[in-house]
């Protein structure tokens, strides 16, 4: 479905954003990425529709190129900017206008979906709110069933209800025949949604795997105190309840991942989580 090999990329020649980076992207999965702000996680998804090119190394998305920007292929593909733009048309105007780049768009659908984020109005797009325009870009993508959809901090501008509406309707509109990518700082509105983790950092690709897998080499728990064997613990944070620990699970202990503290855990010892995620048992 996307495939990246050594790619690098940089707003300047002397100065990569990545470098190198190769990963892999399949059918049936929402995939998480997770990244710290600036760490290149809206450059990724840009360089993977085409808005931006690579310095070297080669992108395949659907089985084509992206930077060509073919129709075939962006009919296959769509993209959820973090800064939504909408122009000064209505809902029906925008929709007679851009579905039609869409071939398996449902107008139906896109209207159950507009419903259930609470989005009406028979006023031009731009009376909206910040909050309402991205929800109505939101139902639009979700309407158009592209094979991959592509997400940059869509929760941003949400309350906390819509936030909770915009995981349901993640959670509805996914097939097996769907790859859903999103990207995120904000961790904790990707809780129960995904399936795989992404994560990067200044320009590496530290982990790629399943919440399956980090749950079976890791494991999350609260202590009273710091065990004797430290070299096992990734990274520990003080709570109300003890420690908060994410540790090699050696043990084969059954834990619920906590996304924030495995990205924390991930990028504050990258060495030791690639050990772990490498290792062959």
């Amino acid at each position: 479905m996307v495939s990246i090999q050594n790619l690098s990329f940089g707003y300047k020649k002397n100065k990569l954003l990545y470098k190198n980076l190769s990963l892999s992207l399949d059918t049936g999965s929402i995939y998480g990425l997770l990244g710290k702000n600036g760490a290149g996680k809206s450059t990724l998804l840009k360089n993977l529709i085409g808005l931006l090119f690579p310095t070297n190394g080669n992108i395949s998305v659907n089985g084509f190129v992206p930077k060509k920007r073919q129709p075939t292929f962006l009919e296959t593909i769509y993209f959820i900017p973090e800064e939504v733009f909408v122009p000064s048309l209505t809902i029906k105007r925008y929709i007679n206008l851009y579905a039609p780049f869409y071939p398996r768009f449902d107008e139906k659908l896109c209207n159950e979906y507009l419903k259930v984020l609470d989005v009406s109005t028979e006023d031009k797009l731009t009376t909206l709110s910040f909050g309402q325009q991205k929800k109505f870009i939101i139902a639009f993508g979700l309407a158009c069933n592209t094979e991959v959809l592509l997400l940059d901090e869509p929760t941003n501008g949400l309350d906390i209800p819509s936030k909770a509406q915009f995981r349901k309707l993640i959670s509805s509109v996914f097939t097996e025949e769907r790859m859903i990518f999103i990207s995120t700082h904000q961790i904790r509105d990707l809780d129960n949604l995904i399936d795989k983790i992404v994560i990067v950092d200044k320009g590496e690709l530290l982990l790629s795997a399943s919440i399956s897998e980090v749950a079976e080499k890791l494991s999350f728990k609260t202590l009273k105190e710091m065990p004797e064997d430290e070299n096992k613990i990734l990274y520990s944070e003080d709570s109300l309840k003890g420690i908060s620990v994410v540790m090699q699970n050696t043990d084969n202990e059954n834990s619920k991942v906590n996304l924030e503290h495995l990205f924390n855990a991930v990028t504050e010892n990258p060495m030791m989580a690639k050990e772990i995620f490498n290792h062959k048992k």
